[in-house]
């Protein structure tokens, strides 16, 4: 009786954990950023829009550039994530929007994943002076500094 009661709660157990580990290893899509829509970005012309009619048209920028508040930046991504695997880039834009200095569209361009680079960081490391301790050899070389008996 014993032997069918362990069975039994064996077979609950896997009908419970068996769902949520299967869940767990379902990827998940997060979209962020931008996606105008291309027959709105096909409609702008150029010298006859302005800043108003784009951002009528395309709603607000992701971000402007540092410097010339004439160059604006629509990006969006689209990425799957799967339980602890890297994230997978499955789509992503970057348009950019020029206008002249007063305020009408001079030119646009779109850039899409495949027109990204790949960059290696570098990573050498810059140099320090001084030793490179241990913390042993920190809290050893404290001893015998401080003198309780002084007063300053």
């Amino acid at each position: 009786m014993s032997q069918s009661f362990s069975l039994r709660t064996k077979s609950f157990l896997a009908g419970l954990v068996l769902p949520l580990l299967l869940g767990a290893c379902e990827s998940s899509v997060s979209v962020r950023g931008n996606f105008p829509d291309p027959e709105e970005v096909g409609s702008l012309e150029k010298g006859v829009h302005t800043r108003r009619d784009v951002a009528d048209k395309l709603g607000s920028p992701s971000t402007l550039s540092t410097f010339q508040d004439q160059v604006w930046y629509y990006i969006g991504e689209k990425v799957e994530k799967t339980a602890f695997y890297d994230p997978v880039v499955l789509d992503r834009t970057v348009l950019i929007v020029k206008f002249s200095s007063d305020g009408v569209l001079e030119e646009s361009r779109a850039y899409a994943l495949e027109d990204g680079r790949v960059i290696d960081p570098v990573t050498r490391e810059t140099p320090t002076e001084g030793q490179d301790i241990t913390i042993i050899q920190q809290l050893l070389g404290n001893l015998g500094k401080f003198n309780p008996g002084s007063k300053k």
